[in-house]
């Protein structure tokens, strides 16, 4: 007798092989992202529609120069009007390694350098309306290099204590799901 999880399992797979795609149309193709309309008729017969945000996906990286500090970036976000306080992430690049972009996104947004990185969870950001992905990484042993901003970023980078980190999480001065995410998850 299989247990509840997997009997849940088991009846989401079924109504997704019970789901049928009408028609897919890309709406907007842009430079990271693309908006796709899909017609389907889902598993109880009804015909609808589903607006989707496709997404490469991305990584998040909490960053630990010693025990008690982590690395935080601070940057306006033009989508939010406001500037956040976030943990370093990107964008995967086509044919690009996840860990790869962790890598690469630690040395651009702060200068640091991770000589380890592992793979701490992978979640969907806002499964409602996007397939994006993020691999959250715990970055270990980093070294300073040289901070290597893309031309459309100004990103203040700092260090907090652990406390003050969960800290700034409880008060709301951290509002970025991925940063409340990564350190929940790191730091507990």
């Amino acid at each position: 007798m299989p247990i509840p999880g997997e009997l849940r399992v088991f009846v989401l797979e079924d109504l997704l092989s019970m789901s049928k795609v009408i028609e897919q149309k890309i709406e907007f193709q842009g430079r990271r992202i693309a908006v796709r309309r899909d017609r389907i008729v889902d598993a109880s017969g009804r015909e609808t529609t589903r607006e989707l945000v496709i997404h490469p996906g991305a990584v998040s990286i909490v960053s630990m120069p010693s025990n008690d500090e982590i690395v935080l970036i601070r940057q306006f976000r033009y989508a939010t009007g406001e500037e956040l306080i976030e943990i370093p992430a990107g964008t995967i690049e086509p044919d690009e390694d996840p860990i790869d972009t962790a890598r690469r996104e630690l040395e651009e947004e702060t200068g640091y350098r991770a000589g380890q990185l592992d793979l701490r969870a992978t979640y969907y950001t806002t499964p409602g309306f996007s397939n994006e992905i993020m691999y959250l990484y715990e970055g270990r042993e980093l070294t300073l290099a040289d901070q290597d901003l893309d031309d459309d970023e100004s990103i203040e980078v700092f260090l907090a204590s652990r406390d003050e980190a969960l800290q700034m999480i409880r008060k709301g001065r951290i509002r970025d799901a991925k940063t409340i995410v990564g350190l929940l998850t790191v730091l507990n």
